[in-house]
């Protein structure tokens, strides 16, 4: 069997993953590091127009820096460890961003104690709403 021939082995896949999502930004690198900051995570290698986060569960975040038009505003809610909250929202105290109990933005500096975890909101560079939990939502 020649090397064309030779098929790369598949892993198996039983259910859907998300595997990468490109996040929009006028800045990719001020925006992917904002966010590696608050996380505690580090941006990766370009890749192509794309700028990494590895989130170290199988998916990615990458960064497309767009500049000819206005970015819509997104959701991006990460599950976190509950050891490491206090340390994402020390982060964002130490950038001097507003973190909010809620997604509309109404209860600052708070945080909430949804389905026995703890979360808040915050806005990136781009004015995404993004939200770091503790506990997956319960879901009907």
């Amino acid at each position: 069997m020649t090397h064309d021939q030779q098929q790369t082995p598949q892993l198996p896949i039983s259910t859907v993953q998300l595997n990468h999502t490109a996040i929009y930004a006028a800045d990719r690198r001020a925006a992917a590091e904002f966010l590696a900051t608050v996380l505690g995570l580090e941006v990766g290698a370009p890749f192509g127009p794309f700028l990494p986060i590895d989130l170290g569960n199988g998916v990615t975040l990458d960064y497309y820096e767009k500049r000819d038009e206005p970015i819509q505003s997104q959701h991006y809610a990460f599950l976190v460890p509950e050891g490491r909250f206090d340390g994402m929202i020390a982060r964002l105290e130490a950038l001097g961003v507003t973190y909010y109990a809620d997604p509309h933005h109404t209860r600052p500096g708070e945080i909430n104690d949804l389905f026995g975890g703890r979360g808040a909101y915050f806005e990136d560079p781009n004015r995404h709403n993004m939200e770091i939990l503790t506990r997956p939502y319960v879901r009907p």
